[in-house]
């Protein structure tokens, strides 16, 4: 087997792929990406046994075809200080040596035989199969898969939880204090159906998918999702179990609405935060007809601060804790420039919602308070 490739198209696309790897594996050749050539195609696979991706690159030249294991952190150690360049690679399939040679000099290295690499399982014949943009997918994970829980004994709240209708398709991330809901209005399904896909094969899109274009095609059946890209495939496990019903814990009727600018809030919520008691991050927002008062204090250690910020708001005067941290994670994670708080009393679960909603999509938030001691 031998070919000539792109030395940074090779280290971008291994590089993209190889966060699959897990620190420790049960089987050492998880701990490879496996290099296969077929009609000057080479196709660079990696699995932690639970998610695989695979990544296609267009070789310069091939002279014979094969498959071979590469030990994954040496050879991107080794490709992260070579400047662009061709890089030819000879493997004797005999030995399953590979040799590696550049500009001025070589590398030289064991592989494993490829053979031996875990294969992919595929999908049963009734899996559901649907479209959507990349830059649709890429936004809904990465409004939601901050709001995932890290959760043993409820393991269904630990992914996003995709809900496809023939009208919109909705990804809803929770952890039993907040919920992200993200319509997305730009995709729908044939049919109703609905998959949990787990924290790391989300995150793994929501690095790759910034470097294509056009759709993703999306498979499913009970057990696995397959993502399709232009350059990358994907096939993961999903989370199995059924998911709470998240409509129903949304409230219908917060008639309090406070209209605040959000970098303000953020800016105001993370200074103010620091005066807060470290067990708690509990922060009280105190909401008067124009303003909103954001105070917090830590009794152990004598400290407190507080701010006030301009607002909209022309109801009756109320006061509510929540915790800053989550809600510097929801403000963060929305787009316009203002977001409206929709409440109703200081025990009821508040809705951060954005004042302009991004081109194809309707995103809510959701966040319990934290009860206030006065």
């Amino acid at each position: 087997m031998k070919f000539i490739v792109s030395s940074a198209a090779l280290y971008s696309h291994l590089q993209a792929v190889s966060r699959v790897i897990n620190s420790k594996n049960a089987l050492p050749i998880l701990d490879c990406f496996l290099f296969q050539l077929q009609q000057g195609i080479l196709s660079v696979t990696v699995s932690d046994s639970e998610t695989t991706m695979q990544t296609s690159i267009p070789v310069i030249e091939s002279v014979t075809e094969g498959k071979i294991a590469i030990t994954a952190k040496t050879l991107l150690d080794a490709l992260k200080e070579i400047p662009e360049q061709p890089l030819t690679f000879s493997v004797d399939s005999a030995t399953l040596e590979v040799t590696v040679t550049y500009q001025n000099g070589q590398y030289s290295l064991m592989g494993q035989n490829g053979d031996e690499y875990p294969q992919a399982t595929a999908l049963s014949a009734e899996a559901v199969k649907f479209t959507m943009p990349v830059d649709a997918l890429l936004t809904g994970i990465n409004r939601t898969v901050y709001a995932t829980a890290d959760d043993e004994l409820r393991p269904v709240m630990n992914g996003i939880y995709f809900d496809i209708t023939q009208e919109d398709i909705t990804m809803v991330a929770s952890d039993g204090h907040k919920l992200v809901r993200c319509q997305v209005l730009d995709a729908k399904g044939s049919d109703r159906a609905a998959f949990i896909l787990p924290k790391k094969p989300a995150n793994l899109l929501k690095n790759i998918l910034p470097k294509e274009q056009g759709e993703v095609t999306i498979a499913f059946d009970e057990r696995n999702a397959v993502f399709e890209l232009g350059n990358y495939h994907m096939i993961c496990r999903l989370i199995e179990g059924r998911y709470p019903n998240y409509n129903s814990v949304i409230p219908k009727d917060n008639p309090f609405k406070v209209t605040v600018d959000r970098a303000s809030l953020i800016g105001a919520l993370r200074r103010v935060a620091i005066f807060s008691s470290q067990a708690s991050s509990l922060v009280k927002l105190n909401i008067k007809p124009g303003s909103i008062n954001i105070s917090a204090q830590d009794i152990d250690f004598s400290t407190s601060a507080e701010e006030s910020l301009p607002c909209q708001y022309s109801d009756s005067e109320m006061s509510i804790g929540f915790k800053s941290t989550f809600l510097i994670d929801i403000l963060s994670n929305i787009s316009s420039a203002e977001v409206i708080l929709e409440l109703a009393d200081p025990s009821r679960a508040g809705l951060i919602v954005p004042v302009e909603q991004e081109e194809g999509e309707k995103l809510l938030t959701l966040l319990m308070p934290m009860m206030l001691n006065d």
